[in-house]
């Protein structure tokens, strides 16, 4: 069986980001799908990796999974990895998955040494709508909450993306924490999260003052590239902190599990690699006590297939992202769509990744720029 084809998509699901999934076909008539991870002004870069990696596919068996990825970073990459070019070959590396389980008629779980658990649990995103107002808030988390979700995350902080803040932000932003736990009271899980925006100084004020509404976790309070000052951030901060989203290949979270930087990281496994990079990140946490959560900011067909296939593997998986903007165009391009019940999705049976992608419906989801979002009136004008 050799690969013929590779075909990227890159959609537009008309919110959010446009979403790039990509098809591999081979002479055997079996075909394997997944799905890269973008960011707005940043997606036809990673179709553009695509393009250039296809000459190193073509006519090469794609159940030699290891090797490719191993290939591409080696030679393709020459070792220099970047958002972009790990983004593609976490797509890839997903069909490639896909096509060794239909080929050996068993779901990918059962080809990464079985499942650890039935079904998967995931926390909402995707619900704020951008608003920083402590009212609107509080009425979209009940409105997740009514729709089964047990677990939801947001960022509180209001205004521009920026290392130091005033403490009218901080304030707010300690206001928004307290508005949403009182709206949807103390069984759910709020997961507090951060972009890795602030100060350590900030970071630790804003901790401490919403400790007393139990959020699940603090995530990414400062930027990971300086593991040191995360360290210590984690140190004096206590809720359970994470990171990882924008930490790419098992040699980059080296650093975080020996300077004990994060109680939980949160890998994407459209970026950091693909399935069995995931895999090997998450062995890698399991030996420092560290807690995998896979980011998953992609849509819910291939990515979120890609993350409860690897996830229903770990001992040591705690939950898992699902973006709710997102839900009705995932059902939308698929055959089979995910469903969430009371806050879990079932393991999936089917082979490869377990989901079908209807082909012909993508034609309704054209690529779109999204700007150029007047970049400067989003960041400092705030709320």
């Amino acid at each position: 069986m050799q690969i013929t084809k590779i075909t990227s998509h890159l959609l537009h699901p008309g919110k959010a980001k446009n979403i790039c999934l990509v098809k591999i076909d081979t002479d055997s008539g079996v075909h394997g799908w997944g799905e890269c991870y973008t960011q707005s002004d940043r997606d036809v870069q990673i179709v553009a990796h695509i393009d250039q990696l296809k000459r190193y596919l073509i006519g090469r068996d794609p159940t030699n999974i290891k090797h490719f990825t191993q290939m591409a970073y080696d030679d393709f990459a020459g070792r220099r990895g970047s958002m972009d070019f790990h983004c593609a070959i976490s797509g890839i590396e997903q069909a490639m998955w896909d096509i060794t389980g239909k080929v050996a008629n068993l779901p990918v779980h059962k080809l990464l040494g079985g499942a650890y658990r039935d079904k998967i649990r995931v926390y909402a995103n995707g619900w704020g709508g951008g608003s920083w107002n402590s009212e609107d808030l509080a009425q979209k988390a009940t409105e997740v909450v009514n729709r089964g979700f047990t677990a939801l995350k947001f960022d509180p902080v209001p205004g521009p993306w920026r290392t130091f803040i005033d403490k009218r932000i901080e304030q707010q932003a300690v206001k928004n924490v307290e508005a949403v736990r009182k709206a949807v009271g103390p069984e759910v899980d709020i997961l507090v999260e951060m972009h890795r925006r602030l100060a350590p100084m900030h970071a630790i004020k804003i901790a401490a003052a919403i400790e007393e509404y139990q959020p699940f976790w603090y995530e990414e309070p400062v930027l990971a590239e300086n593991i040191n000052a995360l360290s210590s951030t984690k140190a004096q901060i206590n809720i359970p902190v994470v990171t990882g989203e924008e930490l790419y290949t098992k040699f980059e979270f080296r650093e975080v599990f020996e300077k004990q930087a994060a109680d939980i990281i949160n890998p994407d496994i459209c970026n950091v690699g693909g399935i069995l990079e995931l895999k090997e990140i998450a062995a890698m946490a399991e030996v420092y006590f560290v807690a995998v959560s896979p980011h998953n900011f992609n849509s819910t067909t291939l990515g979120l297939a890609a993350t409860i296939q690897a996830s229903a593997t770990m001992p040591n998986f705690l939950i898992t992202e699902y973006f709710v903007n997102l839900e009705e165009f995932g059902k939308n391009i698929c055959h089979n769509p995910f469903e969430v019940n009371n806050g879990y999705i079932a393991l999936p049976d089917e082979p490869g990744l377990g989901i079908n992608i209807d082909e012909n419906a993508l034609e309704n989801y054209p690529y779109k720029q999204f700007g150029p979002r007047s970049l400067r009136q989003f960041y400092d004008e705030g709320p």
